[in-house]
């Protein structure tokens, strides 16, 4: 399958306990936002961060907004609870963390309403060996690569290339591709590293990643542009579309653009990207 057209650009976490984080996210230009009821809420505000959430989601004011609702761990003293609050909130999705195997999301499917999906956060060994099983479970709508925690599992090092993390990364995208559901690439640490973010950003859009998760609103404009087609791109999408069309009116099966092949394949790349700016056009405006 191929990537989803619906837009994931920049996806934002925001801390479900913090009524003036919630606020401000309503006037952001992200194309998601992760309410966080797990990582970001110290223990003893759990409780509290759901009614808070709760009232910022109900009052709305989100717009487009994809609406997606991290859970904690149904290991956890606050799973079940969460799981229940988030259902009555009626967000696009609920994140469930630290996903290993199908059984997780079917156990969560069947106590939340037909309507929201099930997001899965990539973060383990065995969530990572289990991908393609997790990635076809009941209502799995996208995964959320945890690269903080993997590298943690793994013991591995802090590298710009993501080297130790390359295979858990093209595993979960061949999953996700497979499925037909988006893969959201993991955050970027050093919110004030504007090069740093944009090269991840690029390796991630290079692999195939339909976006990345951020930490700060400030990281928010660089995924949004590197995730979205260039102007070069879209210039060349719409020339490869006219010069196959132009070759099949005259009976050929291929083209030839600036000294390239172009065929079927190519074309369906294009539509692609046209279709991508067409989305993004319509959740901006």
């Amino acid at each position: 399958m191929t990537p989803t057209a619906r837009p994931f650009r920049s996806v934002l976490y925001i801390p479900a306990s913090k009524p003036r984080a919630l606020d401000k996210a309503r006037a952001l230009p992200v194309d998601a936002i992760i309410f966080d009821l797990e990582d970001a809420v110290a223990p003893e505000e759990k409780t509290v961060s759901r009614d808070v959430l709760a009232e910022a989601l109900a009052a709305g004011g989100y717009g487009p907004r994809f609406r997606i609702v991290r859970v904690n761990g149904a290991d956890t003293e606050w799973g079940a609870g969460d799981l229940e609050a988030a259902a009555a909130m009626a967000p696009d999705a609920v994140l469930l963390p630290k996903v290993d195997g199908p059984e997780t999301v079917a156990a969560a499917a069947a106590r939340l309403p037909g309507g929201v999906a099930i997001w899965a956060m990539m973060e383990t060994p065995a969530g990572i060996l289990n991908a393609a099983a997790i990635a076809r479970a009941p209502r799995m709508g996208g995964f959320v690569m945890g690269t903080n925690d993997l590298a943690k599992e793994l013991g591995s090092r802090d590298r710009a290339d993501r080297l130790p993390l390359m295979s858990a990364l093209q595993t979960c995208l061949l999953a996700a591709r497979a499925a037909g559901i988006p893969c959201i690439d993991g955050v970027y640490n050093a919110f004030k590293d504007d090069e740093g973010l944009r090269g991840q950003c690029a390796q991630g859009r290079d692999l195939g990643m339909d976006g990345k998760t951020l930490i700060h609103p400030a990281q928010v404009g660089i995924a949004n542009d590197v995730f979205a087609p260039s102007e070069a791109e879209a210039d060349l999408a719409r020339r490869q579309i006219e010069a196959w069309e132009a070759a099949k009116a005259q009976g050929q099966g291929v083209a030839v653009l600036d000294g390239r092949i172009v065929e079927n394949l190519h074309v369906d790349t294009a539509r692609r990207t046209l279709a991508k700016l067409d989305a993004i056009a319509a959740l901006e405006g």
